[in-house]
């Protein structure tokens, strides 16, 4: 009951919206490096972008984290706090993989379904963000709960998708080292939505046990 009275860090909600702009920021990123890829200049860009935005969530991560050490009262219970902001951090973290991995792996075409697979990804995102800005006020919680399924119905989309697109390049790409590669690319594109199915169900439990 005091809990409920003394006064809480109304500022973690900040840091959370801040850095879901910097999550859907590097999804677009992203999504318009896989759809512009043969545009070497543009390509470079891009993975330039996503590295700052990257580089700009973890600090908005780590500043996070030491306004728990230093908050008593948090709005949520503790670890969901570090679990939340942790596993948005996870996001920009795959996010930036996907970037530097096309370059890495040296992939000379990127295919439609990774497009797709890049797409779907910042679709999530976009459902990450607006569930976020929403949690301040547990009067949203249908509103959060109903963006929470929207973001399991997609990545159980980018489930279909990568199954499709692995079908279609274990039967028809001829290059075996290519194959590897983009056999790579899926799976860390598909991974990017899985990574927003963990926020959505951190999002989910908190609202259930707060609202």
């Amino acid at each position: 009951m005091l809990g409920r009275l003394l006064p809480r860090e109304g500022r973690f909600f900040d840091l959370f919206n801040q850095h879901a702009d910097r999550i859907v920021d590097g999804a677009h990123h992203l999504l318009h490096l896989m759809e512009h890829y043969s545009d070497p200049l543009l390509r470079a860009r891009e993975i330039q972008a996503i590295d700052e935005i990257e580089s700009s969530g973890d600090k908005i991560t780590r500043e996070t984290i030491a306004l728990l050490h230093k908050t008593f009262i948090t709005p949520f219970d503790r670890d969901d706090v570090h679990k939340l902001i942790s596993s948005m951090d996870d996001i920009l973290d795959l996010t930036q993989d996907v970037a530097e991995s096309v370059m890495l792996y040296d992939i000379q075409t990127v295919t439609p379904e990774a497009v797709q697979l890049a797409s779907l990804a910042q679709m999530c995102c976009e459902r990450v963000r607006s569930a976020v800005n929403l949690l301040a006020d547990m009067a949203n919680a249908d509103a959060i709960l109903k963006l929470c399924v929207e973001i399991d119905r997609l990545e159980s989309d980018a489930d279909r998708v990568m199954r499709s697109a692995m079908s279609k390049l274990f039967h028809e790409e001829p290059d075996v080292r290519q194959l590897i590669k983009l056999k790579a690319i899926y799976e860390m594109l598909e991974s990017l939505t899985d990574r927003c199915e963990d926020v959505a169900n951190i999002i989910e439990g908190v609202v259930l046990e707060n609202a």
